[in-house]
């Protein structure tokens, strides 16, 4: 298998401590490895020499998760549209290639270490409002509630929504309003989500201004960098429902 060599121009920072771009020299990496597998092989090279790992976030690897998401040359993700960082392949980029890496950059992603940053924040926007109220027991029948075909193919597009933070990344004002709208947009679809329709996006929203995320202001990158290409058009649906529940309380 074809194999190249690169430069690897890495974020290197501890907590609360200015960080900087560190660079490193790689060879041997086959085209075929993601760019998760290359840092793996980079840091199995650091421990040898008894140097200090880059830290990162991953977990499936396979594009479902969300945890992967790092800058690569200056795209959230990197140069290939729809695809998680874990995805894309050394194949994209030519043998001796310069690639920068660096982490997600927003108020409310504050990095932990290197590459690696905390997005408990939107654990917390979802607690605000992003749930269903059910009573506890065994699952009802499926057809127990008919949802046309139109509407729930809107509401599983919405849910396609990994969490990644890209859309957060790529946004000028590191705004989570493309987040935020998938996640309002596939409960307020259906009718099971109906029981909080009348709160879940002023809460979810002030949960997100809270959270130090900025205010959309229609640029559209979040739209662009989205592996799981959420469309815009479900923050305009965020916006609706946020009316809606302002007018009622």
């Amino acid at each position: 298998m074809e194999t190249r060599s690169y430069r690897l121009r890495i974020w290197r920072q501890s907590a609360r401590v200015k960080g900087r771009l560190v660079t490193y020299e790689i060879g041997d990496i086959a085209i075929d490895m993601s760019i998760l597998e290359t840092l793996d092989a980079l840091n199995d090279q650091l421990i040898k020499k008894g140097d200090d790992p880059v830290a990162f976030d991953s977990d499936c690897r396979e594009g479902i998760c969300g945890m992967c998401g790092l800058v690569i040359d200056g795209i959230a993700h990197g140069p290939k549209q729809a695809t998680t960082t874990c995805e894309l392949r050394m194949r994209h980029f030519p043998s001796g290639a310069t690639i920068t890496i660096e982490p997600f950059r927003a108020a409310g992603f504050p990095i932990l270490k290197d590459l690696a940053v905390d997005r408990s924040a939107f654990d917390r926007i979802m607690a605000a409002g992003g749930y269903v109220s059910i009573n506890a027991g065994s699952a009802p029948d499926a057809n127990a509630i008919p949802i046309g075909k139109d509407v729930a193919d809107l509401a599983m597009d919405a849910a396609a929504c990994i969490g990644c933070g890209a859309c957060v990344a790529a946004c000028p004002n590191a705004s989570a309003s493309l987040f935020v709208g998938a996640k309002v947009t596939q409960l307020a679809l259906l009718p099971q989500g109906q029981a909080e329709a009348d709160r879940r996006a002023s809460r979810m929203v002030a949960r997100m201004d809270l959270e130090g995320f900025g205010a959309c202001s229609n640029h559209g990158e979040c739209e662009a960098v989205c592996p799981k290409e959420i469309s815009i058009k479900h923050i305009a649906k965020l916006r609706r429902e946020y009316f809606k529940a302002v007018l009622s309380s």
